[in-house]
């Protein structure tokens, strides 16, 4: 009898306990809540301005360009209201270990990626570069063919029958375009500036 009286006082205390934690921590959690939401509503702004500033100002660009581009800003920002939710809320120290984490996380991925980021902006500079479309006849190393598509990472020529896929890190350092004057049998290469 003695023992569950004891146990039901212990129940009660850190029931007691529980809740005046938890209504001395309610103004911290609500200015959390209320910091995170004006955090995401900025952040849907800044998205929303950059994917029309981007719309308007590459027109004729790739959409997979301005959508990569979008993602990447929208991953730094979102990361930064976490790691302040995190700060405003009170743990600073979780905040910075995060953010030390997410650091070392960022360095291995970039460097396990970094063959296909060297891609990625190859042809980000592909993409934007006026002598090098699809259509066009060019010379890379020793391979000729002309231009099928321009992808982010990627580029494929048609070359005979075969389609060839290159990356575009490999094309970008070294492509030469041809342009070819059928009614003569030459042809006028033109290099990369």
């Amino acid at each position: 009898m003695r023992g569950a009286l004891l146990q039901s006082n212990v129940l009660g205390q850190a029931l007691v306990e529980f809740v005046g934690r938890l209504t001395d921590a309610l103004p911290t959690i609500i200015t959390g809540l209320v910091f995170f939401l004006l955090a995401a509503v900025l952040v849907k702004l800044v998205l929303a301005t950059l994917r029309g500033a981007l719309a308007r100002t590459m027109v004729g660009e790739s959409p997979i360009y301005r959508q990569f581009l979008t993602t990447v800003v929208a991953v730094f920002l979102w990361f930064g209201v976490g790691l302040s939710t995190l700060s405003v809320v009170g743990l600073d120290g979780i905040a910075a270990s995060l953010g030390t984490a997410a650091g070392f996380v960022a360095l291995g991925v970039s460097y396990a990626t970094s063959d296909m980021i060297a891609d990625a902006v190859a042809g980000v500079y592909l993409l934007r570069d006026p002598d090098f479309e699809a259509g066009d006849t060019v010379r890379v190393g020793d391979m000729e063919g002309v231009v099928e598509s321009i992808e982010l990472r990627k580029t494929r020529f048609a070359v005979g029958e075969d389609t060839v896929v290159r990356g575009n890190a490999d094309i970008e350092a070294r492509w030469t375009k041809v342009d070819t004057e059928s009614s003569r049998g030459s042809s006028t290469v033109t290099t990369t500036p």
